[in-house]
């Protein structure tokens, strides 16, 4: 314990890969690659920056002095310039040319999205498992029927493995998106303090080939295929949000996902893990409250709300720069990639380790079953000779009845007892048995569930199986 605030989503919930790829040591690790990258550009273009400099700057890159950098930045108020000091006390030779013509956005903004894209990776991998593990689950209950809900009210029957592929389909959709931000990062490159590129053109003087192949050698050195064409002083803050609508679109869907597990959870069908010495309620030594799902809830609501924060931000720029972007861009852009990473985490636990029990969804399609099949019992009752209208005016009373003894009586549902024991249907128990099968009632469902992992779902896991096997650890 200690006497200050400390980021649950750091304390209790996020992955430790995620963690690093927000840390301290990643930021201005990468600051210093950037400075690197900046000399060995400038260099090759003909400044005078020599091997040994760069070599030293190399040869520091990982010793960065945190507490060094806390005096400069208590002294200067300047970030950048703090460590641009640590980094020259730190390498003597090179201390002149660290920084050459650059602005402070030049290490935060390209570490910006160098981080970023780091994070979208790990999502990535992440996203994907969860796909594999659900798409598992579909294809062994692709045949198993369960009741449909709409408006969670009994509706027709469906499987448990076509109810999943809803889930995946959202989260397919979920990953389009987030390989188009991915595909379609660009880094901020070198281009000065206003976004001309006149101080590199001074130094260049007056070459703007140099300019333009300076630029170029940045992002390909620090692995981007281009920079932005043009930006202010900063890179375009549509970029943030645009990477963080696609961590709210994740959360949308498994928000939805740890919905009707809840829902599930209480019909008694189908469970989250649930461990052999977990406590479910203080009070209540019986409960198996659905943590998991409700920690997937509160998590991706907070994504979803901070969603607001980078459209904001894009929003209320002025010209080519303010400010007023850097502290909310601190806070709510890595929160976002902590949660969602805990956010897949949990829902790779409870997809790898969710509990059906059958007997009960059996139950209650059985309760439900004889209305959905009136439709088939009056048409088997005209087959053994009875006439059709009366039929159906007989099940409509029928049907009152057994509705008033299940909802007015809370006795069960005897509607089939007294269609059997009403001469006009001619209905015999072998009759009304193959009327109540079931899986007569599921439409296309496995076939569904099969075509959808074909067509849409396997060609993806195939393309990504070096990356599957992802396993999710819910630490408290």
């Amino acid at each position: 314990m200690t006497n200050e605030y400390v980021n649950p989503l750091i304390e209790r919930y996020a992955s430790k890969e995620m963690s690093f790829i927000f840390s301290h040591d990643n930021k201005f690790g990468t600051w210093r690659k950037l400075w690197i990258a900046l000399a060995k550009g400038e260099k090759a273009l003909g400044l005078n920056i020599t091997d040994e400099q760069i070599k030293e700057l190399e040869d520091n890159a990982d010793n960065i002095d945190y507490e060094m950098a806390k005096s400069f930045e208590k002294k200067l108020r300047h970030d950048v310039m703090a460590h641009v000091h640590t980094y020259g006390e730190q390498c003597p030779k090179a201390k002149g040319i660290i920084h050459l013509g650059a602005t402070s956005a030049y290490v935060g903004d390209n570490t910006d999205v160098i981080v970023y894209t780091q994070g979208l990776k790990a999502v990535r991998k992440k996203l994907i498992n969860c796909i594999d593990k659900l798409s598992k689950f579909a294809l062994e209950y692709k045949d198993m029927p369960t009741l449909g809900f709409t408006h969670f009210q009994p509706a027709q029957l469906t499987t448990v493995g076509k109810r999943a592929t809803l889930w995946i389909q959202d989260l397919l959709m979920d990953l389009d998106e987030l390989d188009f931000v991915i595909k379609n990062v660009k880094l901020r490159g070198v281009k000065g303090t206003t976004g001309t590129q006149a101080s590199f053109l001074e130094l260049f003087e007056g070459d703007h080939d140099k300019v333009v192949k300076l630029d170029a050698f940045i992002a390909q050195e620090l692995g981007f295929d281009s920079s932005f064409a043009v930006t202010g002083q900063t890179y375009p803050r549509k970029f943030d949000s645009r990477v963080c609508n696609v961590l709210s679109s994740i959360s949308q869907t498994l928000y939805k996902f740890s919905n009707d597990m809840r829902l599930l959870q209480h019909l008694k069908e189908i469970e989250e893990p649930f461990e052999k010495n977990q406590i479910g309620s203080s009070a209540m030594a019986y409960k198996r409250n659905p943590m998991r799902a409700e920690r997937i809830g509160a998590l991706a609501r907070y994504v979803i709300v901070t969603a607001l924060n980078p459209a904001i931000t894009a929003s209320t720029q002025w010209f080519e720069r303010t400010l007023d972007d850097s502290a909310n861009k601190r806070i709510a852009i890595p929160e976002s990639f902590l949660a969602v990473d805990s956010i897949l985490n949990i829902c790779l636990n409870v997809t790898e380790g969710m509990v059906v029990y059958e007997k009960v969804i059996q139950q209650r399609i059985e309760k439900e079953l004889p209305f959905m099949a009136t439709e088939n019992i009056i048409m088997q009752g005209v087959k053994n000779g009875g006439d059709r209208q009366d039929l159906h005016e007989k099940i409509r009373v029928h049907s009152m009845e057994a509705g008033k003894m299940v909802k007015v009586e809370g006795k069960d549902n005897d509607l089939i007892e007294r269609i059997k024991n009403d001469p006009d249907f001619n209905l015999t128990d072998s009759d009304l048995s193959s009327i109540l099968d079931a899986k007569l009632y599921i439409g296309r469902a496995p076939q569904q569930v099969e075509e959808f992992y074909q067509n849409c779902v396997k060609p993806i896991l195939e393309e990504n199986r070096d990356i599957l096997g992802e396993k999710g650890e819910v630490n408290v």
